[in-house]
């Protein structure tokens, strides 16, 4: 927290040779189209070898997303709001190429859209304050289809306790969003094989976490498309 005169800021600092400083810089060039769902960016500054950047200060907290906390109700809030947000006049990557290589391209082409997404949305990405959800660390926007960020929010909250069917916490918000069941089977298809695929690499907890959810949630989804058939 930088505290001024007349406010305080939270600043993020970065050197310029970071091997994540595109995500940075991402980050920057998206603030000005996330709306009410972000800290607003103040201002940004390269400096020393360093790239900083100043944010509204939100004192908050990192959200609960365990069964029956009562952030799940902020975060789908926050959620429907940004699915409503116009795509922003920018170059962004495309869910189908930040995924290639996951699915075919006729699974792929079923996540596309134009509606801006976060598709990061861990617990600490995700700051509470006064029964608000702020969607923080905007690294990696991208284009796709409105209801992909809900099941995003979904893997997570299989990853925090819940059952698989997890997914009907964001059940409004994606049929909303026009989700099929196609589209859900293929998005979860592919994060069954990207978590597995990162979670093998570097092996961390959280890592582990979310590839045995995204596992568990496929097997979910395959009985009931046998239950569907019977």
């Amino acid at each position: 927290m930088l505290h001024t005169d007349d406010t305080t800021v939270f600043v993020k600092a970065m050197p310029d040779d970071h091997p994540r400083i595109r995500g940075h810089q991402r980050e920057a060039a998206i603030a000005s189209h996330t709306g009410e769902v972000a800290p607003r960016l103040h201002w940004q500054l390269e400096t020393g070898g360093w790239n900083l950047l100043a944010f509204d200060h939100v004192p908050g907290r990192a959200a609960d997303l365990s069964p029956g906390s009562p952030d799940l109700t902020s975060l789908a809030t926050s959620l429907a709001q940004l699915g409503e947000f116009p795509r922003p006049a920018m170059p962004l990557p495309r869910i189908e190429q930040r995924w290639n290589g996951l699915a075919d391209d006729t699974d792929l082409a079923l996540l596309t859209g134009e509606h801006l997404l976060h598709t990061d949305l861990n617990p600490n990405n995700i700051l509470i304050s006064n029964d608000r959800a702020w969607l923080v660390d905007w690294a990696w926007p991208t284009l796709g289809a409105a209801w992909i960020d809900p099941a995003c929010a979904s893997l997570w909250l299989i990853a925090e306790g819940h059952t698989p069917v997890a997914e009907a916490w964001a059940q409004r918000l994606l049929a909303r969003s026009h989700a099929s069941p196609a589209g859900l089977d293929a998005f979860v298809a592919v994060n069954a094989r990207l978590w597995a695929r990162i979670a093998d690499e570097d092996p961390q907890p959280w890592k582990l976490a979310l590839r045995d959810a995204a596992a568990r949630w496929q097997s979910h989804r395959r009985r009931q498309r046998c239950r569907d058939v019977d």
